[in-house]
């Protein structure tokens, strides 16, 4: 059977490959995509050909890379000790790429309800990202929040962090219109993290510095920003990729006397088969969300601005290589 997938064939070039799918194999599902979800930062750095990060699994440092990994889908075919799936089946799925149909290990592959929209579902794996960074810093009701950087990992941030009852939530990002974006999905407010009086004003409204900071840019600058917030015995979870180790930060007068605890916050970095206090497993936090989204607590879909077909793809991909500001992208795979 034929297939067409969104491949990286070289650097800052994406273009929609035709390709044959077998049959799945034993504890895989087949799965046709109705949405996938563009992370942004991960998949910029591989369409640019960044060398600071890991390759996506199996496909090593050079191109063609494939990625994509938030979607949703409907089951085409069942492989052997996968039979708990039926074909059409709705289904929300982690580590997936871009493509028309996949194959997919059962352990990755999540029933959805009727109620639940392809395009919510096709968040959960990416929100699951930023709700492990809230666990880690064991956040307790009533305590303020501040997310610096407002892409995609920043503005799931928002709501998860109001359904967790912070107060005030303080989004940072340079650009206005993502800040009005923040707003929008629920933060208190949104400062300019190049305002001179930024850190004034965070400690202000916050009444003395934030007890838990989301870092989200993956850049040095970053960091040093939100450490310069932080009420004492805060807790930064670090969940963007800070690829470039180039930078320098004043540990011992924002980190070490203030007691400021640092918290690796990257996906892979949780159990994987018990979940305890702080730290859940892949599969207890997809069913975290898709309990939330079925009982109308949470509508991850609200933060996306455009839709595309993926035939529209490689100008998709020119903007992302080449925007610094760029939307929250999904491609529809009806629209083929």
């Amino acid at each position: 059977m034929k297939t067409k997938c969104i491949t990286f064939t070289a650097p800052c070039i994406a273009e929609l490959i035709e390709n044959e799918i077998g049959a799945p194999q034993k504890d895989e599902v087949q799965v046709k995509l109705v949405i996938s979800t563009i992370s942004s930062g991960t998949e910029r750095a591989n369409l640019v050909g960044d060398p600071n990060i890991s390759p996506p699994k199996g496909q090593g440092f050079g191109f063609p890379r494939t990625l994509g990994y938030s979607s949703s889908g409907i089951v085409t075919a069942v492989g052997e000790g996968a039979e708990e799936f039926k074909v059409g089946d709705r289904v929300a799925m982690s580590w997936t790429v871009h493509t028309q149909y996949i194959n997919m290990p059962k352990r990755n592959v999540y029933k959805i309800s009727d109620n639940t929209s392809f395009e919510d579902a096709a968040l959960f794996h990416i929100g699951i990202f930023p709700l492990a960074a809230i666990r880690k810093c064991r956040f307790e009701i009533g305590e303020s929040a501040i997310i610096m950087g407002m892409g995609v990992l920043g503005l799931v941030s928002i709501p998860l962090l109001k359904l967790a009852g912070a107060a005030p939530i303080i989004a940072v990002d340079p650009v206005a219109e993502k800040r009005e974006k923040a707003l929008s999905v629920g933060a208190d407010y949104a400062l300019d993290p190049y305002d001179p009086d930024f850190a004034a004003k965070v400690k202000e409204l916050t009444n003395g510095g934030a007890k838990v900071g989301i870092e989200v840019t993956g850049i040095g600058a970053g960091l040093d920003g939100i450490l310069d917030c932080m009420a004492k015995f805060g807790r930064v979870a670090l969940l963007g990729c800070t690829r470039n180790k180039e930078f320098t930060i004043d540990y011992y007068r924002k980190v070490h006397c203030p007691g400021i605890t640092l918290v690796g916050a990257h996906t892979n970095a949780r159990p994987d088969t018990e979940s305890h206090g702080g730290w859940w497993t892949q599969r207890d936090d997809i069913f975290a969300l898709k309990k939330l989204t079925e009982m109308d607590r949470i509508k991850l879909s609200d933060i996306i601005d455009e839709v595309h077909s993926p035939l529209e793809a490689p100008e998709v991909y020119t903007r992302l290589a080449n925007e610094k500001s760029f939307p929250l992208v999904q491609f529809d795979w009806r629209k083929m």
